[in-house]
């Protein structure tokens, strides 16, 4: 499997079959294991990874910086206008240097096709940190993070409250593939994409999972094993702040809300989170919350990522 893996880029959960995304969650699983027990894995001794990022970042950058660390390589820093993309630099003619020079290239960015553009020219491993579309290398650490916490995937139910933006779709593409089932709460104006649903829908009659789009948040967290949000206003939203502060309202994140899930619900959120608005602190500092745990987990997920692709 890990042959498969090789030299792949990493844009989408859509493009990865359910056994190759199992088999990264029990990869990420033994280099946890491996760290804590002390056990050397310097799996990309000499090899470098270039890191584009055009959005801010605390998570993913330390995650794949440090991830490369302790899988003996290195990691390179290039904020968007540390290099010539800010002066015009064609993505193709990017993407063909840095081929030259690193072993893979980690693109934290707001179009994806713009990140698909550059993967096309590039003769690297490409994976994607973050787009307004996608946000791949989260949602397999949330899904680590299920794994630990429950045991399994096939089967449970996740519940996505809030905007129907990168995390929905990853969630959407990434549940379906390992057997959950995915219920997604938004308003009116503001669902997922309907492309990623269908697709969704699609990989859901092979593997036995059910898809439900409602824009009523109880729907969706009736009987939720995991119940996970996001910020109102993603990067590049601020403008909209005000008004979708009231659009959402009655999609908070809160104790009454959670009534509704199993007892034994998860919270996951992929940070940061803005306390009082999408998910209220009590949720975020409650036992069943384990934000944390999936902050964590995108350092081993973004290893298993890292070993497999460029190893």
């Amino acid at each position: 499997m890990q042959r498969n893996l090789r030299g792949r880029d990493f844009l989408t959960l859509a493009d990865f079959s359910s056994e190759e995304i199992h088999w990264l969650l029990q990869h990420a699983l033994n280099l946890k294991r491996m760290q804590q027990e002390g056990i050397p894995h310097p799996y990309l001794q000499g090899k470098v990874l270039g890191m584009i990022f055009e959005k801010p970042s605390t998570r993913t950058r330390v995650s794949f910086e440090v991830g490369m660390i302790q899988l003996g390589g290195q990691a390179i820093f290039l904020g968007k206008q540390d290099i010539q993309l800010s002066r015009g630099e064609s993505l193709y003619d990017t993407a063909n240097v840095l081929s030259r020079y690193v072993d893979g290239v980690m693109i934290r960015t707001f179009s994806h096709q713009g990140l698909v553009e550059f993967a096309r020219a590039a003769t690297v491993p490409v994976i994607n940190g973050l787009t307004d579309t996608h946000h791949p290398a989260q949602v397999l650490a949330d899904l680590l993070t299920i794994l630990e916490h429950k045991g399994r995937l096939q089967g449970l139910k996740l519940a996505y409250v809030g905007d129907g933006n990168n995390m929905a779709h990853s969630l959407l593409e990434g549940a379906v593939k390992v057997g959950m089932h995915i219920a997604v709460a938004s308003p009116e104006g503001y669902e997922p994409d309907a492309a990623i649903v269908a697709g969704a829908e699609e990989v859901a009659k092979e593997t036995g999972s059910q898809v439900l789009i409602t824009h009523d948040p109880v729907e969706a967290v009736q009987e939720a094993d995991v119940v996970v949000t996001d910020v109102w206003a993603s990067m590049g939203q601020e403008a909209e702040q005000a008004q979708r502060e009231t659009v959402f309202k009655p999609y908070q994140v809160n104790a009454e809300l959670c009534q509704h899930a199993k007892s034994d619900y998860l919270f996951l959120h992929c940070l940061p989170a803005h306390r009082g608005e999408e998910v209220t602190a009590d949720i975020i500092d409650d036992p069943h919350s384990v934000v944390f745990d999936e902050a964590e987990n995108r350092l081993h997920a973004q290893k298993a990522l890292l070993s497999a692709l460029m190893r």
